[in-house]
């Protein structure tokens, strides 16, 4: 799948997918197979969803990761949308063989 790739310099993050786009700081990380590949993951989480249910459960499991760990950055590895994609964004193929709503292995 093709999705357009947008910089945004002042985005406070390294980079964010928000259908149909992956938006990304700097131009650099475009180049950066591994990163798009893990915003990738997060745009078919997206479509898998329908789009507003995955910002909700996005939302909700980072909220509850809070109230669990009472740190951010544990909070956001523990979304289950994040393990999915930190797991396999080194797996340029993954997507190409992913089975439907795989994050759901990653509670």
């Amino acid at each position: 799948m093709k999705f357009p790739i947008v910089r945004i310099s002042f985005l406070p993050i390294a980079g964010m997918a928000i259908f149909p786009f992956i938006l990304i700081k700097k131009g650099r990380y475009k180049q950066d197979k591994v990163f798009i590949n893990h915003e990738k993951i997060h745009l078919v989480q997206q479509i898998e969803l329908l789009f507003v249910v995955f910002y909700l459960l996005y939302l909700l499991h980072y909220f509850y990761n809070l109230m669990r760990y009472l740190n951010h950055d544990r909070a956001y590895r523990n979304i289950v949308f994040e393990k999915e994609a930190y797991s396999k964004e080194s797996d340029l193929e993954y997507l190409t063989q992913r089975s439907y709503c795989q994050w759901i292995r990653f509670f």
